[in-house]
C-alpha cells in the first residue's frame, strides 16, 4: 500500500489516479497510523513552502519521519521535493527535511515565473528512479522556486539556469516536475517508484 500524504497542499487526486492506472493500491490520507502502515509514501504538493508545516510538527510529521527511519521508499513531488532540501527562501523561518543539501531559491524577474509547462531534463545514468528515461525527455513543471544542484541530483532542467529536476539518496526520492501530469514518461517514473 502506498500512502499519499494529505497535508493540505497536494495534487492528490491526480497522483492517486496515476498510481491506480499503474495497477498499484494507494490511499490518500492525513492519518498518522495509515502512514505508518504503508509500504511506501508519496508527498505531493503545490503552493507555498509554509504549507509543509504539518510535516514538521506533531504525530503527522513523526509518522513521515518514522517511515524514513524505517527506510521505506518515499517520493516528494514538486513542493514535496523542495521540503526535502534544507529550506526555501519562500519561508526562511522554516526548516526542510534536509535530506538534500541546499536552499531553494526563486526564479529572478528576468524570466516568467512561475515556470509552467513542458521542459526537457538531463538524466544521470546512475538514477534508479529515472531508469529507462533518456536525457531530453519532456516532463511537466509548474513552480516559482527551484531546488539547487546538490550531490544527490540525478536529473537537471534548464530554466534561467540549471536546477535539480530530480534527486535521490537511498530510498528517498524527489522530483520537481509532476509525473502524474507528464504522460507516459511520468507514468514510467511513478512505475519505477512503485517497483521499489
Amino acid at each position: 500500500m502506498i500512502a499519499i500524504v494529505d497535508y493540505g497542499a497536494g495534487n492528490l487526486a491526480s497522483v492517486a489516479k496515476a498510481i491506480g492506472h499503474l495497477g498499484h493500491n494507494s490511499v490518500v490520507t492525513a492519518d498518522a497510523d495509515e502512514i505508518r502502515r504503508a509500504d511506501k509514501v508519496i508527498i505531493p504538493g503545490v503552493g507555498n513552502f509554509t504549507a509543509t508545516l504539518p510535516l514538521a510538527n506533531g504525530d503527522f510529521g513523526t509518522a513521515v519521519r518514522q517511515a524514513i527511519a524505517e527506510e521505506k521508499p518515499l517520493l516528494g513531488i514538486c513542493l514535496g521535493l523542495q521540503w526535502m532540501f534544507e529550506g526555501s527562501e519562500e519561508a526562511p523561518e522554516m526548516n526542510g527535511l534536509a535530506t538534500f543539501r541546499g536552499t531553494c531559491t526563486r526564479f529572478s524577474e528576468a524570466v516568467k515565473s512561475p515556470h509552467v509547462g513542458w521542459n526537457r531534463i538531463e538524466v544521470q545514468p546512475r538514477s534508479r528512479l529515472l531508469k529507462g528515461i533518456l536525457s531530453g525527455a519532456y516532463l511537466y513543471f509548474t513552480h516559482s522556486y527551484r531546488a539547487p544542484i546538490c550531490d544527490d541530483t540525478i536529473a537537471t532542467c534548464f530554466y534561467e539556469q540549471k536546477f535539480t529536476a530530480a534527486a535521490e539518496r537511498g530510498p528517498l526520492f524527489g522530483v520537481q516536475f509532476h509525473p502524474e501530469k507528464s504522460g507516459t514518461v511520468g507514468l514510467k517514473v511513478l512505475g519505477n517508484f512503485c517497483a521499489f
